[in-house]
C-alpha cells in the first residue's frame, strides 16, 4: 500500500505540475508520460474493477434482502391493499410457481414487510401484482380474496394503475447503477405487464433491462452461484433460465436478438427439494436448441441453413418431451402448447428457405407438416381444462394463434383430399374450428386474436370452404381417460367431488 501511495502521491504531483502551467511556457519543457507510468496507471485501474466486479458479485447473493430506504417513500400505497397482495401470492405459489419459480414463498413475505421502508420493495410488489391481475388474471380463481376491484370496471385496469404506480415509484431510486436480483425480477413483471397489455415496444425495453441487469450481476457466470444462501442462489439460477426461456419465445415471436445463452448449469432438484423442477427443466430444454444460429436464420442476419440440420431440429423438438408428463395440468398446457409452436416456427424457417418437397420422405420437410403438428396440439388442448391455458396469458393464445393462422396458409394450398389420410373421422377443417372456438373463449382471446384469425381465413381460403369454417360449431371433444386407459399428457393429482366440479383444481 504504501509503494501505491507513493506512485499515486508522484503522479499527482506530475499531473498538477503539468496543467498548473498549461499552456506551456517558453523553455518550459513539458514532461510527458513514460511508458511505464502509464503501465503502472492501467495496473491500478484493472486492480479497481477487479475490487468492484467481485463486490458487485458478492452484493448480488446477498441482494434479495436488501430493501432500498426511501424516507419519502409512503407506506403503501391506496389501490395496493394488503387483501390483493395476499389473494396474488397465494394464486402464485399455488397455479404460478411451478412454471415460473423464481420467488420462493419466505421471500414474498419478507419482500412484504419491507414495502413500507424500501422503494425497491414496494416497486417489485406492485409490478407482481400488476402481472397476476394483466397475465393470468388472478380473479378467476381467487375472486373473494380481490376486494379492491370494487373501485376499478377490470382487473386489467386495477393491474394498468399499479404499472403505472410502480414504474412512477421507480424513478425514485437508482436501481441501474446499484442493481440488484429484485431489480431483475422487477423488470420482468414490468415485461409481462406490457407485453399482457400488447404494448410490444416498452415490453421488449423491460426485457432487455431485465437481461442487462442480469448480466451486470453476473448470473450469467457460474462462479456467482457459488458464495451465499443456497436457497436464493438456487432462486437465482431459476430466475437466469427463466429470462433464457422467455427472451427465446419473444425473440420467434417479435424478431428480436438475443443477449443471454447456455453459459451456467441448469438447476438441480438438489438445490431446492421443495420445489417440482422437472416441467421447468423441461421447458428450459424445449427453447436451449433456439440459438443465435436460428435467430440469425430466422431474423435473416444470416443464411448458412440446410435441409439436414432443420430436419434434425425437428426430430428434437418431436422428442423433447415424454409421452407422460410428471408435471401439473399448468405447467403440461404450457410445456405441449410450447413444443407444437416451436415445431410450427421451424417449419416456417424451412418453407422460408425453400427445402420443402411434397415427395420427401421426412413429413417435417413436407408442405403438409402443419396439419399434423395442428392434429397433435387438437389432441393436448381437449385434455386440458380451460384454467390451466388461461393461467399462462396471451402469451400461450398467441401460439395457438400462430399454429393455426400457419395451418390456414396450408389449407389454401395443398388439395384437401391428401391433407389427412390416416384420419376419416376428423381432418384440418375440424383442427381449425377448434381452434377458433378455443381462441374465442380464452381469456383475452375474443377480443385480440379472434378477429384476426377470422379475417385471415376470409382473406386465404376459398370462399366456400371460409364460410363453413366460421360458422360456430362444436370443439373437438377428446374423452378424458383414466390412467389405466389412455394416458393424460401430464399426471394427473388425486381427485374428489369437489375438483371434478371445478377442473383449475388440477393444476394446483
Amino acid at each position: 500500500m504504501a509503494i501505491i501511495s507513493a506512485v499515486l502521491s508522484a503522479l499527482s504531483f506530475h499531473f498538477h505540475s503539468v496543467f498548473d502551467s498549461w499552456p506551456p511556457q517558453p523553455n518550459v519543457h513539458v514532461m510527458p508520460v513514460t511508458e511505464g507510468r502509464a503501465k503502472v496507471i492501467s495496473e491500478l485501474r484493472l486492480r479497481e474493477g477487479q475490487k468492484k466486479a467481485e463486490h458487485r458479485r458478492q452484493d448480488s447473493t446477498n441482494s434479495y434482502a436488501s430493501p432500498i430506504s426511501s424516507p419519502s417513500s409512503p407506506i403503501l400505497s391506496g389501490i395496493l391493499t394488503q387483501e390483493l397482495i395476499d389473494g396474488c401470492i397465494d394464486f402464485y405459489l399455488a397455479h404460478m410457481y411451478p412454471t415460473m419459480p423464481i420467488m420462493h414463498s419466505e421471500q414474498l413475505w419478507r419482500l412484504v414487510a419491507e414495502m413500507d421502508i424500501s422503494v425497491e420493495a414496494y416497486c417489485l410488489m406492485a409490478a407482481f401484482c400488476a402481472f397476476m391481475l394483466i397475465q393470468p388474471g388472478v380473479e378467476s380463481k381467487a375472486p373473494q380474496t380481490i376486494k379492491s376491484l370494487t373501485t376499478f370496471p377490470s382487473t386489467a385496469s386495477l393491474g394498468k394503475a399499479l404499472l403505472d404506480d410502480a414504474l412512477r415509484r421507480r424513478r425514485n431510486h437508482d436501481y441501474i447503477e446499484n442493481p440488484s436480483v429484485n431489480a431483475v425480477i422487477t423488470s420482468y413483471f414490468l415485461f409481462g405487464c406490457c407485453f399482457g397489455l400488447d404494448k410490444q415496444n416498452t415490453a421488449w425495453f423491460h426485457l432487455r433491462e431485465a437481461t442487462t441487469l442480469a448480466q451486470m450481476l453476473g448470473m450469467q457466470d457460474e462462479k456467482t452461484y457459488l458464495l451465499g444462501c443456497l436457497i436464493e442462489t438456487a432462486s437465482m439460477r431459476r430466475l437466469f433460465w427463466l429470462l433464457f426461456v422467455t427472451e427465446r419465445a419473444y425473440a420467434l415471436q417479435k424478431h428480436r436478438p438475443l443477449t443471454l445463452h447456455a453459459t451456467i448449469n441448469l438447476p438441480c432438484i438438489a438445490e431446492d427439494p421443495s420445489n417440482p423442477l422437472t416441467g421447468f427443466l423441461h421447458l428450459v430444454n424445449l427453447y436451449r436448441p433456439f440459438d443465435d444460429t436460428f435467430i440469425g436464420l430466422w431474423n435473416k442476419s444470416r443464411t448458412d441453413c440446410s435441409t439436414l440440420w432443420l430436419a434434425h431440429l425437428q426430430k428434437q423438438l418431436t422428442q423433447a418431451l415424454p409421452p407422460v408428463l410428471e408435471s401439473t395440468e399448468t405447467q403440461a398446457a404450457d410445456l405441449r402448447t410450447s413444443q407444437h409452436w416451436l415445431r410450427t416456427m421451424v417449419w416456417q424457417l424451412s418453407i422460408t428457405n425453400g427445402f420443402l418437397s411434397s415427395s420427401s420422405p421426412d413429413s417435417s420437410m413436407t408442405f403438409g407438416y402443419p396439419i399434423e403438428i395442428a392434429k397433435d396440439l387438437v389432441a393436448v388442448t381437449s385434455q386440458l381444462s380451460r384454467q390451466s391455458m388461461e393461467v399462462h396469458g396471451v402469451g400461450l393464445i398467441e401460439k395457438i394463434f400462430d399454429v393455426a393462422c400457419t395451418l390456414i396458409d396450408v389449407l389454401s394450398c395443398v388439395p384437401l383430399e391428401t391433407q389427412s389420410p390416416h384420419f376419416a373421422s376428423i381432418g384440418p377443417l375440424d383442427y381449425l374450428n377448434h381452434f377458433i372456438h378455443l381462441i374465442s373463449t380464452l381469456r383475452d382471446g375474443a377480443s385480440r386474436f379472434l378477429p384476426l384469425l377470422v379475417a385471415k381465413i376470409t382473406d386465404t381460403l376459398p370462399p366456400h370452404m371460409a364460410a363453413s369454417i366460421t360458422q360456430p360449431i362444436a370443439p373437438i371433444k377428446v374423452e378424458r381417460h383414466s390412467p389405466e386407459g389412455t394416458p393424460f399428457p401430464f399426471t394427473l393429482p388425486p381427485q374428489d367431488s369437489s375438483t371434478s366440479e371445478n377442473p383449475s383444481s388440477a393444476a394446483s
